[in-house]
């Protein structure tokens, strides 16, 4: 993990149980009037964020906590092993992806199709000009598969050692301030610089899954999602995948934590 940045665990009984218990959930979402505001790109992605009913056990009405092999690697290896699990994303990508949405700029589209739309988690835009503060702290992110699709449904994409660069960015660049101040510092001519460098050094891997496996990705390491291939034909849940990211209360420990 600490080395490449992200994991993949291998199948796991747990995880299928928690699957079949959670799934019919999981597909409510997408025509919930509540979430109308997650279809993007001409509705070839729904975003999903903390769409997912579940608790802090990952639990959803008549469903089962999540456990298994992830959380067993979290509790031995991982500061974050008591944190509470958050509400799930529940991102789901169909064919076309992704296609021009009408309000999104050619630089926009063009590099989610170049550049696999990546980014750092907690690195969020505000205002007209949609400049990009630090505005959250997710302990981890977690990948689970909900549905079988083929390796070139829109994969996830991740830049390996990526993290390491992007927490010697972080703390050259927040470490000697109050944390409280970092929300309020624009960070995107850096962030943008800190991305072309990650992609000059780092190598670019995706990451297919079947249900019953998932993986862990650090906290800091670039990451994003390839554009759907052609040739790849899915179900009719598309490539469905529920993502944990839990948020750290403290600020300084995410930063200061491997």
């Amino acid at each position: 993990m600490q080395e490449r940045g992200w994991i993949l665990f291998e199948d796991d009984p747990a995880l299928h149980r928690w699957i079949r218990g959670t799934l019919p959930a999981a597909r409510r979402t997408l025509d919930n009037p509540a979430y109308r505001q997650w279809w993007r790109h001409d509705d070839t992605w729904f975003v999903g964020v903390n769409a997912l009913g579940n608790g802090p056990d990952g639990a959803v009405p008549g469903g089962l906590p999540f456990t298994g092999q992830a959380l067993s690697y979290l509790a031995r290896t991982n500061a974050f092993r008591d944190l509470p699990l958050d509400r799930a994303q529940v991102s789901v990508c169909f064919p076309g992806y992704p296609a021009r949405s009408a309000a999104e700029s050619d630089a926009s589209h063009r590099y989610r199709r170049q550049h696999d739309a990546a980014h750092i988690d907690g690195m969020l835009r505000h205002g007209p000009d949609r400049r990009r503060y630090l505005g959250e702290h997710h302990a981890y992110i977690l990948g689970i598969p909900m549905v079988a699709f083929p390796a070139g449904a829109a994969p996830f994409v991740v830049w390996e050692g990526s993290h390491r660069i992007a927490r010697e960015f972080f703390h050259r660049l927040l470490a000697d301030r109050e944390s409280g101040a970092w929300q309020a510092l624009d960070l995107t001519d850096s962030y943008h610089e800190l991305r072309r460098d990650i992609f000059r050094r780092c190598p670019r891997r995706e990451i297919h899954a079947l249900p019953g496996q998932c993986y862990l990705v650090h906290r800091m390491a670039l990451h994003g999602m390839a554009p759907w291939q052609a040739h790849a034909k899915a179900g009719p849940d598309g490539r469905m995948v529920c993502y944990f990211r839990p948020e750290i209360p403290d600020p300084l420990t995410w930063l200061n934590l491997p």
